[in-house]
């Protein structure tokens, strides 16, 4: 092992680093891009200083990788990603503020609304079958509502 650690040349580090990149291809994470990075950019520092002890090479491969996770955690905090439709993959907050009909009767604060060709679990004041209720929000897989003036 030390043989080989010994003989690391620069285009070790190539080679993992496209590794590394392919692999993020065929399991994204955005993990093994950020690694393949650093190990790129170790490959040039021992291209460029061919005589560079192996134990440094590894030391600056895990400051680097380190280094490129930090610069890319840091740019998604301030620069979150904004979806047009925020909803899209929750079903129950696309209701909100949509009035609908009570279906079974809200007694005891849970009873059932028709929304579309389906019927959903509501919590809320007592309503009768037929009344109007707007949903104000969503528990799991029930839908929080008010009496509609």
């Amino acid at each position: 092992m030390s043989a080989f650690l010994e003989g690391l040349r620069f285009w070790h580090w190539f080679v993992l680093g496209f590794a590394l990149g392919i692999l993020e291809l065929l399991i994204p994470g955005a993990a093994m891009v950020w690694l393949g990075a650093g190990a790129l950019v170790i490959g040039v520092l021992v291209f460029a200083i061919p005589s560079m002890p192996w134990s440094l090479q590894l030391i600056l491969f895990v400051v680097a990788s380190f280094a490129a996770v930090f610069a890319w955690w840091n740019y998604k905090r301030r620069s979150p990603d904004v979806s047009d439709q925020p909803a899209l993959n929750q079903r129950g907050a696309q209701y909100v503020g949509s009035i609908y009909s009570v279906t079974e009767p809200i007694e005891r604060g849970r009873g059932k609304i028709r929304v579309g060709d389906g019927v959903w679990n509501a919590r809320g004041p007592d309503a009768a079958v037929g009344a109007r209720v707007r949903v104000t929000g969503v528990d799991g897989t029930d839908l929080l509502v008010e009496k509609a003036d």
